[in-house]
């Protein structure tokens, strides 16, 4: 059985899939529907639509929410990612700019998170630091219905951390911070490949400096 913890993260995902994919003539019946659900109906609907496994309550790559989300079945806030990892938005924040790391291979503990899926979490952290100015950014491992992620969550009042829990975000607020953070993303992308021209520019002329260079040549 899901806890109720799962149950709220599963509904507000689905929720979230059917604001960005469904008509609107359909939306709020859905929506509805996915509401109404207790946490026996709710495994049961994953169950059926291949989401999780019987009884195992999505313990498989193949069935799982968070490899779905990967693969592009489920539809996610991006920001960015790399080779191993995808990071998204979270859509039930503790925080403002709340990002969850993905591995993209799916990886059920601590101890089998990739390396690129860290460094991805430290580039997020970095990224919010500049960007949101938190007083901290705290990443920590989690384990998602069989899937570990990483969280990278922007502490912006210390005294008020403990006490934060997750609230669903609006769709427009979330599509609003997607675009700032993606944008910044590709600025910071674009300055160090800046850097990297202007490194190789300096290189080619210290050789070029050097194959010109003549010295006398050395007497024993």
């Amino acid at each position: 059985m899901l806890t109720p913890e799962q149950t709220e993260t599963i509904k507000q995902r689905l929720i979230a899939q059917i604001e960005s994919t469904f008509p609107e003539d359909r939306k709020q019946f859905a929506k509805d529907q996915i509401e109404a659900m207790d946490s026996e109906q709710l495994e049961q609907f994953l169950i059926k639509n291949n989401l999780i496994r019987s009884g195992g309550q999505g313990q498989g790559k193949e069935n799982c929410i968070f490899c779905s989300i990967v693969s592009g079945d489920i539809t996610s806030y991006k920001v960015t990612e790399n080779k191993k990892a995808l990071a998204v938005l979270e859509i039930n924040p503790m925080a403002k700019s709340h990002v969850i790391v993905i591995p993209k291979e799916h990886v059920s503990s601590e101890t089998d998170m990739p390396e690129e899926a860290k460094k991805l979490a430290k580039k997020i952290s970095s990224l919010l630091k500049t960007k949101l100015k938190p007083e901290t950014v705290k990443i920590e491992s989690k384990n998602l219905l069989g899937h570990e992620v990483l969280n990278v969550i922007p502490i912006y009042d210390s005294t008020d951390s403990e006490e934060s829990k997750p609230e669903p975000a609006n769709p427009d607020d979330l599509k609003e911070l997607q675009e700032t953070l993606k944008k910044r993303v590709q600025k910071r992308a674009r300055e160090k490949t800046g850097e990297k021209k202007v490194i190789k520019k300096r290189i080619k002329r210290a050789e070029k400096f050097q194959e010109k260079l003549w010295l006398p040549k050395r007497i024993p």
